[in-house]
């Protein structure tokens, strides 16, 4: 019988070769797709997101559960297009324009996907106006700015100003992070959201897709 549990429990061991075969089995015996995503692999993630928000886990264990998930992940994508399962919102993430650390941002992107949500990864040395373009093309609730180098936390202003020329700015939540960013810096610029750690943030930026989705 499926267990949703012993699915979570392997994802937060990192056990990726098992929780493959553990999700085959449950597709085998009839379970829904949106019920093994949703009770094992997302379960298991967002569990991993607060033992790391806590420092009870590291970078590299969320590396490998995240490796467990996605292996899981890729055996339910057909059967959750067939049911017509969608992510619970869209994020575009990227590091700004001058900046080439991505560590940072391929924390929150990995529990981004901890919690449902499709991320657009821009990648690093990202332009206001591609955030701008991805937001629009990929019809974005959130956008995630980072930043590790004082130099270039200017770019994330500039991005906020480019989605008020743009006339988009009522459409997205604009979140920042990275190390030298600060609550007051997130405030300055008229951002919307600044969390201190990558778990926070994944949390902060599925309640603001459900404002959006709300409105």
């Amino acid at each position: 019988m499926a267990n949703m549990a012993e699915i979570s429990q392997q994802l937060q061991m990192g056990k990726a070769k098992v929780v493959k075969e553990l999700v085959q089995a449950a597709l085998d015996e009839g379970v829904a797709a949106k019920v093994i995503l949703e009770e094992g692999l997302l379960h298991g993630m967002s569990i991993i997101g607060e033992k790391f928000k806590n420092n009870e886990v590291f970078v590299p264990e969320v590396l490998v559960a995240a490796r467990a998930m996605t292996s899981g992940t890729e055996l339910l994508k057909p059967h959750l297009a067939k049911a017509g399962v969608k992510a619970k919102g869209t994020a575009v993430i990227g590091t700004v324009q001058g900046d080439l650390h991505d560590i940072g941002k391929n924390l929150v992107k990995l529990m981004l996907e901890g919690k449902g949500i499709e991320v657009v990864d821009l990648g690093v040395d990202v332009t206001p106006d591609r955030f701008v373009d991805a937001a629009i093309e990929n019809n974005a609730q959130v956008i995630c700015c980072s930043a590790l180098l004082t130099t270039t936390m200017v770019e994330m202003e500039n991005t906020v100003k480019a989605f008020v020329d743009a006339g988009e700015r009522d459409n997205v939540c604009i979140m920042v992070g990275g190390a030298p960013v600060t609550d007051a810096f997130c405030k300055s610029i008229q951002a919307d959201i600044y969390t201190a750690d990558a778990a926070s943030g994944a949390e902060a930026a599925k309640e603001a897709i459900l404002s959006k989705k709300g409105k």
